[in-house]
């Protein structure tokens, strides 16, 4: 029998990584420590550490530690949302005069903090396509970046980049190289393994799974940028509270098994659509046709949840997002449920006007766990309509 120490499975580490039993009752189940201070063995005296709820939290420890386990990651951090984590990171390794290159397709918030929040305290904004490695590499030889950020699967146009090849140029080039793993979760994606220095997570998406949690994460491997992180985790506050960073890691437990039935149903829906008379466009990595299809093939185990659709113009696609019936029209994503998002006028209005700017007949679904074939009947009942 292996040792405690021996790397274990993916879902052996997803239920088990921080989740000892409790060692004064024997519950399998850790409790949730909801107190919000600490008594103390003397002026000074910590028993684990633990002094105020804002400096550390058990439940949020135990969190922490199962996120750093199952991104493979030396140290994680969990914040009250993922901007207020996507902020801390920022704001540790930036300072004024510094750039950011941004990938060309990514969530609308992320670029709102940095073009509308930190670009005014001096911090610079390039726009590349992440996917076309080469005008990565002319733009980082035409001046440094200090972080190279990039999404893959990307939102909502799902493009695929190669991880490996980005964090190789970002490197040669002295930047941080950042990839928000929120579409793939790290149940089909390891940015770390591949060479990433930091992932991100909205852990609001599929990593809590349920829709009823909000929450951001932080995963790396270097001390010196944790240290600073975690330095504005406490300094600024944006905590995951207790019951937050619970569920989040009761989500985490089956993020595995979703994952399969989401990335299955997805595929399903993705061919179904892509026959459709009424569909212009389908983007999602499982189909060949798709240009980051081979890549994926090899940097993910399977082609995630989220499928973008193109109709014939802007009047359809609303239509459609108003239309069905099981697909719930709602912002957020990666839900047990099936979510229908119109992003130009919901997640990504923030970049309407820009160079990210979404296109306007596009709808993204987020497809859930149900049967498949309701799904696909919601559908086909909605484009009938069309």
């Amino acid at each position: 029998m292996s040792d405690q120490t021996t790397p274990r499975g993916f879902e052996t580490r997803a239920v088990h990584a921080g989740q000892a039993p409790d060692p004064t009752t024997g519950a399998v189940i850790p409790p949730v420590h909801f107190s919000t201070t600490y008594a103390q063995d003397g002026i000074g005296g910590l028993r684990e550490g633990y002094e105020y709820g804002r400096s550390g939290n058990p439940t949020r420890t135990a969190l922490e530690s199962q996120l750093a386990a199952i991104e493979g990651g030396a140290h994680a951090l969990s914040f009250a949302s993922g901007l207020a984590a996507e902020d801390a990171l920022l704001r540790a390794v930036l300072r004024p005069g510094d750039e950011v290159l941004l990938g060309s397709d990514v969530y609308g918030g992320t670029y709102r903090l940095l073009a509308r929040v930190l670009a005014p305290w001096g911090v610079g904004l390039r726009i590349v396509d992440m996917s076309d490695l080469t005008a990565v590499e002319a733009a980082l030889n035409e001046r440094p970046a200090r972080i190279v950020w990039v999404e893959t699967p990307s939102n909502p146009l799902l493009r695929i980049t190669d991880i490996a090849g980005l964090a190789r140029l970002g490197h040669a080039a002295g930047a941080l190289v950042v990839v928000d793993n929120t579409f793939a979760s790290p149940a089909l994606q390891q940015p770390l393994a591949l060479g990433a220095d930091v992932v991100v997570h909205s852990t609001t998406k599929y990593l809590g799974g349920h829709s009823d949690v909000v929450g951001g994460a932080l995963v790396l491997n270097d001390d010196a940028v944790h240290e600073q992180a975690k330095f504005l985790q406490f300094a600024v506050g944006a905590v995951s509270g207790p019951l937050d960073a619970w569920l989040t890691t009761r989500g985490i437990k089956t993020l595995a098994v979703r994952m399969q039935r989401h990335s299955e149903n997805a595929q399903a829906i993705a061919e179904f659509l892509d026959a459709h008379d009424k569909v212009a466009r389908v983007y999602y990595p499982g189909l060949p046709a798709h240009p980051g299809h081979e890549l994926a093939a090899v940097q993910m185990s399977r082609f995630g949840g989220i499928v973008s659709v193109e109709l014939a113009d802007a009047a359809a696609a609303r239509k459609l997002a108003e239309s069905t019936r099981l697909f719930t029209l709602a912002e957020s994503l990666g839900g047990v449920e099936s979510l229908m998002n119109y992003p130009d006028a919901m997640t990504h209005a923030s970049v309407r006007g820009t160079e990210l700017a979404v296109p306007e007949q596009l709808v993204r679904l987020s497809v859930g766990i149900e049967s498949v074939a309701d799904l696909i009947a919601d559908l086909d009942a909605a484009l009938t309509g069309l």
